[in-house]
């Protein structure tokens, strides 16, 4: 676990507790129609004729106190249709509708309106629907300019065209697609570690950016579906791993079957300031950073060798910087180059 995440707050190993135990009640009220249950990045529902339902949720996370202090609030949403649509789309199924959930501690309609113009702009981005969603508001438990925003993303696959571990062979190449930045995890920390002792303020700008804080934290997370899907569209992809929460240690094993693992070469890429800013201001090590953060890559894809560079060459040409990183071998978890 993440010592310097710990810290903040965030216990890792109490959440892989609570997925486990999840795990065990969600499997005693299932349907003969799951095929995937809790623990993927989606799961699956089968339809009959070939097809299944992909279906996750997610929310934004403590990045929400950080564009509540600085009252932006529309580009949270954004980040809200990423983390779902993403999560839906490492199985290959088209993100096809979303709804949100907005608690708020006081109804204020342009307050409103703002973070939902953020979720309908994600969902323009990714593809899907904004179907419907609710709000709720909560005098008297938030406070008035408090909120939080969660949601859920439904797809559609073919189940002839479904990404996953039963596709993956050693000797598999990993591609990783750029990160727009943090996206949204791993706030806690920078809270904790930058804004809550007065280290950083928000308007000010830390050597090594070349832009205020605030505008480096509330960068949106970057949405991945539609050039994935064109990509899985064309059988270049065998499995995907969203880089969220647990980072690339926690993530890529995800899209790997029993007895494979990655071997990774961390000087394949280039790593954001934003990282080394918040390690130092953490005392995190690089392991910690490993297991907190995406580490500027958002997405990471499983590839068979002679697509390797089509498929870099593919993002490139839809504006998403993509690096050929490392390989699938042998034995478990991720195995990073430089010890």
């Amino acid at each position: 676990m993440s010592d310097a995440y710990s810290g903040s707050g965030v216990d890792l190993d109490a959440a892989a507790k609570v997925v486990s135990l999840i795990g065990d009640l969600a499997a005693g009220a299932k349907r003969s129609e799951v095929r995937e249950g809790v623990g993927g990045f989606a799961g699956l529902f089968d339809l009959g004729d070939g097809r299944l339902l992909a279906a996750a949720t997610d929310g934004v996370g403590t990045k929400i106190e950080i564009a509540r202090q600085a009252r932006r609030l529309d580009t949270v949403g954004i980040d809200l249709v990423a983390m779902c649509a993403d999560d839906v789309v490492c199985t290959g199924a088209e993100p096809l509708f979303l709804l949100d959930y907005l608690a708020i501690g006081e109804v204020v309609p342009e307050d409103v309106a703002a973070i939902v113009a953020g979720v309908a702009e994600g969902c323009r981005r990714a593809g899907c629907a904004l179907l419907g969603g609710e709000t709720a508001e909560h005098p008297g438990v938030m406070a008035p300019d408090e909120f939080d925003l969660a949601g859920f993303c439904v797809g559609l696959v073919e189940e002839a065209r479904l990404m996953g571990p039963h596709r993956v062979a050693e000797g598999d190449r990993l591609v990783g697609f750029a990160s727009s930045g943090l996206h949204s995890n791993g706030y806690s920390l920078v809270r904790s570690a930058m804004l809550e002792p007065g280290t950083f303020l928000l308007g000010e700008t830390p050597e090594g950016l070349d832009r205020p804080l605030v505008d480096e934290l509330l960068e949106p997370t970057a949405i991945y579906a539609p050039l994935v899907l064109e990509l899985a569209r064309q059988d270049r992809i065998a499995a995907i791993a969203h880089i969220t929460g647990g980072g690339l240690v926690g993530n890529i094993p995800r899209a790997l079957p029993e007895g494979l693992g990655a071997e990774i070469d961390p000087a394949t890429w280039p790593v954001p300031q934003i990282f080394g800013i918040v390690g130092r201001a953490a005392g995190a090590s690089r392991e910690d950073l490993r297991t907190t953060f995406n580490m500027g890559l958002g997405m990471v894809l499983i590839v068979r060798p002679d697509d390797e560079a089509e498929v870099v060459a593919r993002a490139e040409a839809r504006g998403i910087a993509a690096f050929a990183i490392g390989r699938v071998v042998p034995g478990t978890g991720v195995a990073f180059l430089d010890g």
